[in-house]
């Protein structure tokens, strides 16, 4: 599984439903979670990325340091689904992402991911799956953070 965190004072994702655009997710300070699925991943991966968000220490504590997880701040999750995280440009300049999950199983693992992260974080938002978004976000430092779980 593939994710990048970044820490954020504020995100929104929108999505066009018929009638113009429409926020379907909102943080304040928190984290950005994009995440993708690869071929093989379980709900073992699931758990392993949900833990370890919920328990980085990216944001500063009082004299500035990074020192505190988003759980210490009471931050939100805005969680949303990425495939491009997955795209390999080592042959050519069109990606490929056949190192992403087919959209069945992409979905599946995004839910769980969900799931997962609502069970244990009371202030989780979310993107739509495969659906064609638009994310506003002021990152925070700038802190981004590249999760590679296997």
């Amino acid at each position: 599984m593939l994710a990048v965190v970044q820490r954020v004072s504020q995100a929104r994702v929108e999505v066009d439903q018929g009638q113009g655009l429409e926020v379907v997710g909102r943080i304040g300070l928190g984290l950005l979670v994009l995440v993708c699925a690869e071929p093989g991943d379980s709900t073992a991966q699931v758990h392993k990325l949900i833990d370890k968000v919920l328990k980085l220490r990216i944001f500063g504590d009082e004299a500035g340091k990074m020192n505190l997880s988003v759980q210490d701040v009471a931050g939100g999750l805005l969680i949303v689904s990425q495939f491009t995280l997955a795209a390999d440009c080592s042959a050519g300049n069109r990606p490929s992402f056949t190192g992403a999950a087919g959209p069945e199983r992409g979905r599946a693992l995004y839910e769980a991911v969900l799931d997962r992260a609502r069970s244990l974080h009371p202030d989780v938002a979310a993107g739509i799956f495969g659906a064609d978004m638009k994310l506003h976000l002021v990152n925070d430092g700038p802190v981004t953070i590249p999760l590679t779980l296997r």
